[in-house]
């Protein structure tokens, strides 16, 4: 006969809905009316809010807790969203973040997206939209470990001297080492699996943010920037890959040509 229920143990029970762990969420905004309002508008959400309206505040709480999604605002008290992202990032290099700001100028996006953020949204902002983009790196950071290295932590991508570990975002390419951010290195692995073709903005965007292209969003070409400048993809010299940008397509990773 074999085993009863009870000698089977806890183990063969299928685990109750509430007791799975729900993604838990820091909102980062010194803005106490917004904070209410977003309370109100994402609280039937299935995940965990958290709300800090302090720079210092918030950083104690990264330091203490797990979270899977920073939602930051640029100017707090205490210690700015800048400042915070980059603590984040130095504890936590896999969190998804998406910074909001009154600031819409390109410089602060840019800065925004070249501290670590994933992405970025100006205010005012449709509420919608900002549940959407929560949604969205949600879901990418739950599939990012698998995705990325396939099922192992010590996967590495090689294309010519170009080399990139998806898990912990380490690249290299020849004298060059750079810790690329989760978006940065779903990128440069988007493309460079590709192996010299073009990869169309629309699915380059959905893979590295998670969500559709908008008409006026930057936040891809920002992150192609970044790479060109951390491993040097200009094509400087003709033996060197270079990451180009195709108007009305998308990018795409240029390879050096075969030696003769």
């Amino acid at each position: 006969m074999g085993a009863s229920e009870e000698q089977q143990g806890p183990a063969a029970r299928p685990q109750p809905a509430s007791a799975r762990r729900l993604p838990r969420v820091l909102v980062v905004d010194d803005d106490l009316r917004l904070a209410r309002m977003l309370g109100e508008y994402l609280a039937d959400e299935t995940w965990l809010l958290e709300f800090a309206h302090d720079g210092g505040l918030a950083r104690d709480l990264l330091l203490r807790r797990r979270f899977d999604l920073l939602v930051l605002d640029v100017m707090l008290p205490t210690l700015d969203g800048f400042a915070l992202l980059r603590c984040a990032r130095q504890r936590h290099a896999g969190l998804p973040v998406l910074m909001l700001s009154a600031r819409a100028e390109a410089r602060d996006r840019i800065l925004g997206l070249e501290s670590g953020a994933d992405d970025y949204l100006a205010k005012p902002f449709d509420p919608r939209e900002l549940r959407a983009r929560m949604r969205a790196l949600l879901r990418r950071g739950v599939r990012a470990a698998p995705d990325a290295g396939q099922g192992a932590g010590d996967v590495v991508l090689t294309l010519g001297a170009l080399e990139l570990a998806p898990a912990t975002g380490l690249a290299r390419l020849g004298a060059r080492t750079a810790r690329l951010t989760r978006a940065e290195s779903r990128m440069l692995a988007m493309l460079m699996r590709a192996e010299g073709r073009p990869v169309g903005r629309a699915q380059l965007t959905q893979w590295v943010l998670g969500r559709a292209l908008l008409v006026t969003d930057r936040s891809l070409d920002t992150h192609g920037s970044n790479l060109r400048r951390k491993l040097g993809l200009v094509g400087a010299q003709a033996a060197e890959p270079m990451l180009r940008s195709i108007r009305g397509v998308g990018y795409v990773l240029a390879l050096p040509p075969a030696p003769r």
